[in-house]
């Protein structure tokens, strides 16, 4: 690799600051429309959009040669330098929508090069919903008249995916400012070639999220080195700020006209260095850098005719190790992996364990759930792989950092399915001391019935009053017991792991004991009854929001209901009175 890098070493080329840019000025851009030669093309520049952003501003230009007179402005172009007597003026990346002619707004290279070196986790953490929600969709695009300037799309090949998994999650890519697309790429592979031309201004690169048995990758072009620091996009590619991306060289097997936006269709070669930030006005990233991604193993085993699972398919992957993309790579790889191997319409059951490991040294969490239904079972599967992740890596612990992920998929096509369907008890009131017996009546498929017992011995000196039992799903249970500490601020990486690791499993039915007593959750431990003046501090905490939430009932005991390889869905709850 370190000959591909050497070999682009280069001074910080001239710069036409914007304030000499004028209407009528002509130059050239440089990009890839064929294999990887950076070919020319020209551009007229029609005036600036002063102000057109956040202290940002547009340069309006016209592009012809090459296919841009039967393709226009097309994705895969972001980036692209234009140079005006020489001096390097900005880089493509705007277009107009439904334009009819190749009309493109170019960044200002001063506004490329304000992209400084990356920030600490801390402060990426610590962005604001007002700078999320408002301030970037306003800088994605900027309204002209009748016509609407926006950010070249960037395209997103999706290679070994389905192409349910890429439509199911389409909308999600789209709000990113994705363009999803089915088998239009390849993954980069990391040997380098012998006789690889060196990068330069204008080579397109190819942002590698996955590779492996599936891969993902972004499409962009370079418009300045700079040393060993590139500078390409000339707009964000997910904002997400500092980052830890591998690019590759890309080659363009053809460009591709559409009536709706045309785009290059390439594939990624080998690896040259990594994406270190990704911000609004543009991305910068470093030759001969190597980031380090996550392995990811996704095995589905298939059970036929009532007998036990047996392997059937197996996928390896590398995916970025980043906090806000890794969930979502991991749940599209995770649903593509069921929807290219079972059915996804029809009675079915999957169940779904794995294991997370982490970098920082934390214990790992432990992943164990069954679904069972008619439809969207690789919806909910993919979320049980990808939500603890989400929760893990969101929660801003450094020690939290993915290492590996192994999930291991057991299909079935029956349905496995019990509703909790009544509860009774052996007696209507006991002594402190004394036991009771709870029974539990579920329903299953056909008429099927499964009864279970399961005894409690209310404990010596327990208050009189009565005393209820609340039978449910893990779902319930869950939210009946970390409802508010899910929601609430972590206070250590170590509790995230516990937390999760507590979560219960939709296999069981749980038996909750409880008394209508005011109670409290402190960091997801119960503080049943407090005295009053304690009881007033907390609701104030809960108030605040820092973590301690008020429960409806105070908790006495927990028992375990099991089944034998099913999912338990629903709830019910009774009352037994405690007399002297």
């Amino acid at each position: 690799m370190g000959l591909l890098w050497i070999g682009a070493l280069a001074a910080q080329p001239l710069i036409l600051p914007l304030h000499e840019v004028r209407a009528g000025m002509r130059g050239v851009g440089k990009t890839v429309f064929s294999g990887t030669r950076v070919e020319d093309f020209q551009v007229e520049v029609l005036g600036v959009l002063e102000n057109s952003g956040p202290k940002q501003s547009v340069i309006l230009a016209r592009l012809s040669g090459g296919p841009l007179a039967t393709a226009g402005v097309m994705q895969g172009m972001s980036g692209s330098p234009v140079y005006i007597g020489g001096k390097l003026v900005g880089a493509v990346a705007f277009a107009f929508q439904f334009a009819k002619e190749p009309i493109a707004g170019v960044r200002p290279i001063e506004e490329m090069l304000r992209v400084s070196q990356p920030v600490t986790r801390e402060r990426r953490a610590a962005v604001s919903p007002f700078e999320r929600d408002l301030v970037r969709p306003l800088a994605q695009a900027v309204t002209t008249g009748e016509g609407r300037i926006v950010d070249i799309a960037t395209p997103v090949s999706f290679g070994g995916f389905t192409r349910a998994a890429i439509e199911t999650f389409a909308p999600q890519l789209r709000a990113l400012g994705l363009d999803p697309r089915a088998g239009t790429g390849g993954g980069a592979s990391q040997r380098t070639p012998a006789a690889a031309e060196p990068l330069q201004p204008g080579s397109m690169i190819s942002v590698q999220l996955v590779s492996g048995d599936m891969n993902v990758s972004a499409d962009g072009t370079v418009t300045m080195i700079d040393g060993r620091r590139i500078y390409a996009f000339g707009h964000r590619f997910l904002s997400i700020g500092p980052a830890e991306l591998p690019f590759a060289r890309a080659e363009v097997l053809t460009v591709l006209p559409t009536l709706s936006s045309s785009f290059k269709i390439s594939t990624a070669r080998e690896w040259l260095g990594s994406i270190t930030m990704d911000a609004n006005t543009a991305v910068a990233g470093e030759l001969g850098r190597r980031a380090a991604l996550v392995p990811v193993t996704i095995a589905v085993n298939r059970a036929r005719d009532g007998s036990a699972p047996v392997p059937f398919e197996r996928y390896q992957i590398r995916m970025v190790n980043d906090p806000l993309l890794a969930p979502l790579l991991l749940q599209i790889a995770a649903f593509s992996a069921i929807d290219a191997t079972e059915r996804t319409v029809g009675a079915s059951t999957f169940a779904i364990r794995g294991r997370i490991e982490f970098q920082g040294g934390a214990a790992p969490v432990r992943i164990e759930n069954m679904y069972s239904g008619d439809a969207n079972m690789p919806m909910q599967v993919s979320l049980a792989a990808a939500v603890p992740v989400a929760y893990a890596m969101q929660s801003g612990f450094t020690s939290l950092k993915l290492k590996s992920v192994d999930l291991t998929i057991d299909s079935s096509a029956a349905k496995r399915q019990w509703q909790i369907d009544q509860i009774w008890t052996s007696r209507q009131w006991v002594r402190p001391g004394e036991t009771v017996d709870l029974y539990v009546l579920l329903a299953g498929e056909d008429g099927a019935e499964l009864k279970r017992k399961v005894t409690y011995r209310v404990p010596p000196g327990a208050p009189t009053g009565p005393l209820y039992f609340t039978v449910a799903d893990g779902l319930v249970t869950n939210m009946t017991e970390f409802g508010g500490t899910l929601t609430a601020v972590p206070r250590s990486a170590a509790r995230v792991v516990t937390l999760l690791n507590s979560l219960r499993a939709n296999t069981r039915a749980y038996v909750r004991v409880w008394r209508a007593e005011p109670a409290f959750q402190v960091q997801g431990e119960d503080l049943p009854d407090p005295p009053p003046s304690v009881a007033m501090i907390l609701t104030r905490s809960a108030t605040a929001a820092q973590g301690t939430g008020m429960a409806r009932n105070s908790k006495v005991a927990e028992l375990e209901i099991g089944v034998e390889n099913a999912v338990v869905s629903g709830s019910k709850t009774l009352q037994v009175e405690v007399k002297e």
